[in-house]
């Protein structure tokens, strides 16, 4: 018994799953178009869009065209691989970009109607391919209508026509110059991509993907990874640069892309490194990895979005790049951490690392963890250096001593024996001050000794000074006379206990013994100085008894 053979059909509604559906953006339909150009040696490509009238988009290159029989051969038939039929180069040396025979189908994603004028070697073909005939094909085979095959002396190069478009919608010619710079790597002074609508043109070129992005620190590999100490066979051959910005970044924009010879071939993501830190706020960038492509088995996805990552191939790139990522990640919260404390420096006149050294245990750790939080933060570098001069505003070196609020005159004369820890020295020289000072507004001469002093200056019979005379009630009324003449009493005896703490009676001892000791600790001497302080106040505002 004799059986007919056995024969595969397609159904039409395969180049809709293939083709219109997997391509229904227009950035990667007519990146399809451009890498069929880019594989044509074309140095130039223009993209006109038109929305007057018919919408239409134009892809016009100067690449070598087609002849009739290429089309036919080629250009026509779905599914072809370049690879396996040995085209692998260029005439120019460019490295094939096109693996499936696929792409052709893309546009059919965003428009009904495709027409295609090619010329090569003299010849000129003009053809015209409709999806609504395309789908009511019964069989196998579709016949597009060719308009016009002639001799010609046009130069070389294709132009194809896109309309009954699906799109409605104006065009936004820069949003699409830049969704096609991110979708190719191969853009240079021999492959020109432009965008044109009306008199706008747009030079689509790779510095465009991340023209919007507030870069603040580069990773450029393979420097970068010399420096990791993890075996990998590709190690040397994974190239571009990963950037890390200044502020966050929108969503679309994070994430690694990966290219391999020139085209996108996984989609921004960060491979399985987890993004709930939010250092992957910040990132961004591509890498090549050209050798994926030569791997035997096929681990590109059809519609070039993503790499399969179950093989064990693709495992051990995915596991390289988490550990690129995880360096990267300290790395930059080092750097970001320097160079906020550098822009304090220089900015703001802050020296985290003086400042942190001049702080108490127990205020440090604080203060720490707190700026420590601001670096790693969200924060932009502007409200992170704010806030910490806030901090350090709040809590500048010193605190002890700064929070007491001391007297001009008495800062002047302790300071440095402050920060000297010589506390009793910072004590001595405040009284000192003190009495100069006094001596100096009382009119009390040199020769009386500063326990007299203090009498002929503040005592409320014999002093020829009042500390109290420049004060009022809230009503404008004076104090009683008792509660003035008390405050001048205390005044004067104040002024002499201070005078007869500050006669050096611990001369002999050693600095490091009455700090130890707490014989005359810290503390004590910022009582102190917060004592003669207020006497100074009151000096300031004393007045002579006698006009």
């Amino acid at each position: 018994m004799t059986h007919p053979g056995l024969e595969m059909r397609f159904d039409p509604n395969t180049i809709e799953h293939l083709g219109v559906r997997m391509y229904s953006q227009i950035p990667t339909a007519i990146a399809e178009l451009i890498a069929n150009s880019y594989d044509a040696d074309a140095k130039e490509v223009i993209i006109i869009l038109i929305d007057e009238g018919d919408k239409k988009i134009i892809v016009r290159d100067n690449g070598t065209g087609m002849t009739f029989d290429e089309i036919n051969k080629y250009f026509l038939t779905i599914g072809r691989n370049r690879r396996e039929e040995g085209q692998v180069k260029s005439s120019l040396g460019r490295i094939t970009t096109g693996k499936k025979g696929l792409g052709k189908l893309a546009l059919f994603g965003i428009g009904d109607t495709i027409e295609i004028v090619t010329v090569k070697n003299g010849e000129m073909v003009h053809f015209r391919m409709n999806w609504i005939d395309l789908k009511n094909t019964k069989g196998a085979n579709y016949t597009p209508k060719v308009i016009s095959r002639k001799k010609c002396d046009d130069k070389p190069g294709t132009t194809i026509i896109l309309s009954d478009l699906k799109r409605k919608s104006p065009f936004d010619e820069q949003a699409l110059a830049i969704s096609i710079s991110r979708l190719f790597n191969f853009f240079d002074k021999n492959f020109k991509v432009v965008v044109q609508k009306g008199d706008v043109a747009i030079k689509v070129d790779n510095a465009l993907k991340y023209a919007s992005v507030d870069k603040e620190f580069e990773f450029k590999l393979p420097e970068y990874s010399k420096g990791i100490k993890i075996a990998y066979q590709h190690k040397s051959e994974i190239t571009g640069t990963i950037i890390t910005s200044e502020k966050p970044l929108k969503p679309e924009m994070r994430g690694i892309t990966l290219f391999a010879n020139g085209r996108l071939v996984n989609r921004p993501e960060f491979f399985g490194r987890s993004e709930s830190s939010h250092f992957y706020s910040y990132v961004t960038g591509w890498l090549d990895v050209d050798f994926v492509d030569n791997w035997t088995e096929d681990v590109i996805s059809t519609n070039r979005q993503s790499l399969n990552w179950d093989l064990d191939n693709t495992r051990a790139l995915k596991d390289y790049l988490q550990t690129i990522l995880q360096e990267i990640h300290a790395d930059w919260r080092q750097r970001r951490k320097e160079k906020r404390r550098d822009e304090l420096a220089k900015k703001l006149k802050i020296d985290i690392k003086k400042w942190y050294g001049k702080l108490p245990g127990d205020v440090l750790s604080k203060i720490e963890s707190i700026v420590n939080s601001i670096e790693t933060s969200e924060l932009s570098s502007e409200d992170q250096s704010k806030t910490v001069a806030n901090i350090h505003d709040l809590i500048p070196e010193y605190p002890y001593y700064h929070w007491r609020h001391l007297h001009e005159e008495i800062k002047k004369a302790s300071s440095d024996y402050y920060q000297r820890q010589d506390y009793y020295g910072a004590f001595l020289e405040s009284v000192k001050k003190y009495s100069n000072a006094t001596r100096s507004k009382s009119g009390v001469p040199h020769n009386i000794c500063d326990d007299d002093l203090m009498a002929k200056a503040f005592h409320l019979t014999s002093g020829n000074l009042t500390v109290t005379s420049n004060y009022l009630r809230a009503n404008g009324q004076p104090f009683s006379p008792t509660t003035l003449n008390n405050i001048q009493e205390g005044h004067f005896n104040f002024s002499k206990g201070v005078i007869a703490g500050g006669r050096n009676p611990v001369a002999h001892e050693e600095i490091k013994d009455l700090r130890a000791s707490d014989l005359f600790s810290e503390k004590d001497c910022l009582d102190l100085l917060s004592l003669l302080s207020h006497l100074h106040k009151r000096l300031d505002n004393a007045k002579s008894k006698t006009p």
